[in-house]
């Protein structure tokens, strides 16, 4: 698995495209995921430091699971099938116990900027979907 951060988050309204791209975090390698509008203005948000009134839905999640005495230990981009990324979210309970839970990348990006979890991509993963070096 290689770690990736994310380096941007681009919100185009009047194209309504939102990607945010992922850029290893010891190397050059790139690439973009395309999410929904409602998972980058989560994202966005947070990163701005805007705080809601109400949380968000993921900052209810985040929520949940710290109330349930969890953390997020990381997000890890598995597989690439029909050019859809599928993630899992790695959570370690209160008793040490690792649960892996299916999950939109986008949702665990949302999720991940809340928590400060890292976030990882199978290699070959990323020699698929990588476009660009920096």
């Amino acid at each position: 698995m290689i770690q990736v951060e994310l380096s941007k988050i681009i919100i185009d309204e009047k194209r309504q495209d939102q990607i945010i791209v992922l850029k290893e975090k010891e190397g050059e390698r790139q690439f973009p995921i395309v999410i929904g509008f409602l998972e980058a203005s989560s994202i966005k948000m947070k990163l701005s430091g805007v705080i809601p009134p109400r949380p968000m839905t993921h900052d209810l999640l985040a929520s949940v699971i710290e109330s349930l005495g969890a953390k997020l230990n990381s997000l890890i981009i598995d597989k690439m099938h029909n050019n859809t990324f599928h993630a899992k979210l790695e959570l370690k309970t209160k008793t040490g116990k690792k649960i892996l839970v299916d999950s939109r990348p986008s949702d665990g990006v949302a999720l991940a900027v809340r928590t400060g979890a890292e976030i990882y991509v199978a290699e070959d993963v990323i020699k698929q979907a990588v476009i660009f070096k920096n």
